[in-house]
């Protein structure tokens, strides 16, 4: 049956359970009277939807709390072993896997180093596979139950109706990747447990504005800085998120090669490859066959060593150098969008920590415009090294809740709402 609009009753009872779910999940634990103008649902309708959600086991009991003057009032909280993703940061020095529960605990995690910078494809993605069945056989969980498996990776993702996401990623040589169709061969996973795919940039900035330092802005610019550089850009009109190629944008003309092939790019400067390698040019010397991390912590101690030692000053250049190009490229962000705020995350960002900052900032403010300048804060994103799979997880959770607390293979016919959708949503809050 269709409502005037379009709108079938199924659909009806699906946005109910949508925003009934989201409420408790990101406010609760509320009572049945709380939720009520949480959500805009009557309190009839409220009763038949948790009531059903309870039925599924996706609601639990969560203690209760005093009314004014009356019985006690039940809280409600989503039930966390109710639901299971697997989040995946395809990254420049590993591939990591990590399984949470509904909450968005981790329960366990795989990690595959990637070696001598090894982006073969066929390697990632049986790190892939591989990962996915040992999280999930570690926690004793099965693989038809997930609700799905949302992952990161670098370069941009284009979602085709025929070959699903495939990846365009210049900097590793991935060029058209039919990565999601290449999962699927072979995949231990069951038909109904979907890939989630989309820039890693991207899912960084999804778990800085749902749980980090992001929550409460309306415009933002979540910054990856990695071995290159990249950057989500949040604002009204883009709420759910946009990846964008910002380590490519020239900051120099006819300057230094970038692994993409142009020259001059910001990541040619600023992301740590780049870094490195100008220390490696300038004498510095990163311990043998060390991996870029490895190297940059070396690198670090050399600039700023402990104890009040001397100091490398080709190190220590380096480092100068790079802070005022990654606040001349933060300038461009700044006077392009006007964000409240920027954060930095990433391996290589969370590695220069605090102390980095102070000079970022400074040489920010130098390149903006003044008043734009003058609105945004600049710190360090806060849920550490883990916040690309976490943001990965956040993908199939959307399309979770988009469907109303329904798996795939349960939801009656007819197309659900997007996942975009909740992302755009929750964004917008």
């Amino acid at each position: 049956m269709a409502e005037r609009n379009g709108r079938t009753v199924r659909d009806l009872r699906r946005a109910n359970r949508a925003a009934v779910l989201q409420r408790l999940y990101f406010d609760g634990p509320l009572s049945r009277f709380e939720l009520g103008p949480a959500t805009g649902l009557s309190s009839g309708s409220v009763s038949n939807v948790v009531a059903d959600l309870v039925a599924d086991g996706l609601v639990e009991e969560a203690g209760s709390v005093d009314s004014d003057g009356g019985r006690p009032r039940t809280l409600l909280r989503v039930a966390p072993g109710s639901g299971h993703m697997i989040g995946v940061d395809v990254g420049e020095t590993r591939v990591r896997i990590e399984l949470f529960d509904l909450t968005l605990t981790e329960l366990a995690r795989a990690e595959r180093p990637l070696g001598q910078r090894r982006y073969d494809v066929d390697v990632i993605a049986g790190h892939i596979r591989d990962g996915v069945a040992e999280v999930t056989d570690s926690a004793g969980i099965d693989p038809a139950r997930l609700l799905g498996v949302g992952i990161g990776v670098p370069g941009i993702v284009e979602h085709t109706p025929q070959r699903g996401a495939v990846v365009h990623g210049q900097t590793i040589g991935w060029d058209a990747v039919p990565l999601e169709e290449l999962l699927r061969a072979g995949s231990p996973l069951p038909d109904t447990v979907r890939y989630f795919i989309d820039n890693g940039a991207r899912t960084l900035g999804q778990a800085e504005m749902w749980f980090g330092g992001g929550r409460g802005a309306r415009n933002a610019v979540v910054v990856l800085f990695g071995s290159g550089v990249g950057a989500c850009l949040v604002t009204p009109e883009v709420e759910h998120g946009r990846a964008v190629e910002w380590g490519h944008l020239t900051v120099r003309v006819r300057g230094r090669r970038c692994r993409c092939g142009a020259l001059g790019c910001l990541e040619a400067y600023a992301g740590a490859e780049s870094l490195l390698e100008r220390w490696r040019e300038e004498g510095g010397r990163p311990p043998e066959d060390a991996d870029e991390e490895t190297a940059l912590t070396a690198m670090l101690a050399a600039a700023y060593p402990a104890g009040g030692g001397t100091a490398d000053p080709a190190a220590l250049a380096v480092l100068e150098e790079t802070a005022e190009y990654l606040g001349a490229g933060l300038s461009d962000l700044i006077n392009l969008f006007q964000p409240e705020r920027i954060l930095i995350g990433g391996w290589a960002g969370l590695q220069l920590g605090s102390g980095f900052l102070p000079a970022v900032r400074e040489h920010a403010a130098a390149y903006a415009l003044r008043h734009p300048a003058e609105q945004v804060t600049i710190d360090l994103g806060r849920l550490g090294p883990d916040a690309v799979t976490v943001g990965a997880a956040i993908l199939p959770l959307a399309d979770f809740f988009a469907r109303g607390g329904r798996r795939p293979e349960t939801t009656p016919e007819g197309p659900a709402p997007a996942w975009r959708t909740v992302l755009e949503e929750r964004a917008g809050r």
